[in-house]
C-alpha cells in the first residue's frame, strides 16, 4: 500500500508556498493523517506505546484536541492511522516542532525514538495534509457508540484526473452531498482536500457507523435518495471522480472517539 507524503527537510519550503491560503480560509481547519506500516507485532507494540505515552499526551499538552487512532478491520493489514486536527498551517508546523523538543517525548518516547536501522519501530511512516471543506470547516468527533471493534469508520479517497475536476467534486460536496450525509446521519468526522500526498488530486472523508449492518443500510439509503439521484444526474458533475479507494477502520481503545 502506498502511503503518503514525507515532510522531512521540505516543510519550511512547503509552508512558504501555501501559507497565502491562510488569509482566505482562516475558519477552515487543517488535518494531518499519518499512516504507519508494520512488519511484525514488536513494531506495533513499540509504536502504540509511543502514541499512548508520548504523542497523544504531548500534543494534548500543546492544545491539540480530538486525536483519532484507527486500525484496519482486516486483521491481515498491519497499518495504523492517526488523525490530528490543526487550527491553521502555522499551528501544524509549530505544534510538531514544539512536540519534537518536548520533555514528554524525551521521557516517554521509549524504544520508538531510540530505534536504529536494525531495530525500527515501523516499516514506514507517511503523512497526508488536508484542508477542511468550507461547508464543514471544523472536524466533528464521532458520536457513534457501541463496542469499538464492531464500529465501522469508513475512510474514503476520491481521486480526480485533473485539479479542475477535483474542484468540481468538492463543489458537489459543498452544494449538497455534505448536507445529504448529515441528513442521513452518516456521522462524518471530516471532509478534506488533499494539499500534499502521493495520489493527487484527491479528497478524503471519514464517516462512522456502529457496525457493518448500519453502514450498509446508510449507503443504501444514500444511493436510493432522490436528492442524490438528481445531483448525480446533473451534467455539470459528470466524470469528476476517476478512482475511489475505501478503507474500513475501527478506533483503538485510546482513540479520542
Amino acid at each position: 500500500m502506498r502511503y503518503f507524503f514525507n515532510f522531512k527537510n521540505t516543510l519550511p519550503f512547503f509552508l512558504l508556498l501555501i501559507t497565502p491560503l491562510l488569509s482566505q480560509t482562516q475558519e477552515q481547519e487543517y488535518f494531518e493523517l499519518r499512516t504507519y506500516e508494520f512488519e511484525n507485532k514488536d513494531q506495533i507494540q513499540k509504536t502504540e506505546s509511543y502514541l499512548q505515552e508520548a504523542l497523544l499526551p504531548g500534543l494534548k499538552e500543546l492544545g491539540v484536541k480530538n486525536i483519532g487512532v484507527f486500525k484496519p478491520k482486516a486483521d491481515s493489514l498491519n497499518n495504523l492511522y492517526v488523525f490530528i486536527p490543526h487550527k491553521s498551517l502555522e499551528k501544524f508546523a509549530s505544534t510538531n516542532e514544539a512536540f519534537q523538543n518536548s520533555q514528554i517525548l524525551k521521557e516517554n518516547g521509549g524504544e520508538y525514538i531510540s530505534g536504529t536501522n536494525n531495530n525500527q519501530p515501523y516499516k514506514g511512516m507517511s503523512t497526508i495534509l488536508l484542508k477542511a471543506f468550507k461547508d464543514m470547516p471544523i472536524m466533528k468527533p464521532s458520536s457513534v457508540k457501541g463496542p469499538r471493534k464492531d464500529r465501522i469508520y469508513e475512510l474514503r479517497s476520491y481521486k480526480s484526473s485533473t485539479e479542475t475536476l477535483l474542484k468540481n467534486k468538492i463543489k458537489m460536496f459543498n452544494k449538497g452531498e455534505i448536507k445529504l450525509f448529515d441528513d442521513l446521519n452518516f456521522n462524518a468526522v471530516f471532509y478534506g482536500e488533499v494539499l500534499a500526498g502521493p495520489d493527487m488530486p484527491n479528497l478524503m472523508y471519514l464517516t462512522t457507523f456502529p457496525n457493518q449492518e448500519s453502514r450498509d443500510e446508510h449507503w443504501e439509503s444514500f444511493s436510493n435518495s432522490p436528492v442524490w439521484k438528481k445531483m448525480a444526474g446533473l451534467p455539470e458533475y459528470q466524470g469528476n471522480v476517476s478512482e475511489i479507494e475505501i478503507h474500513f477502520l475501527y478506533p483503538t481503545d485510546y482513540s479520542d472517539y
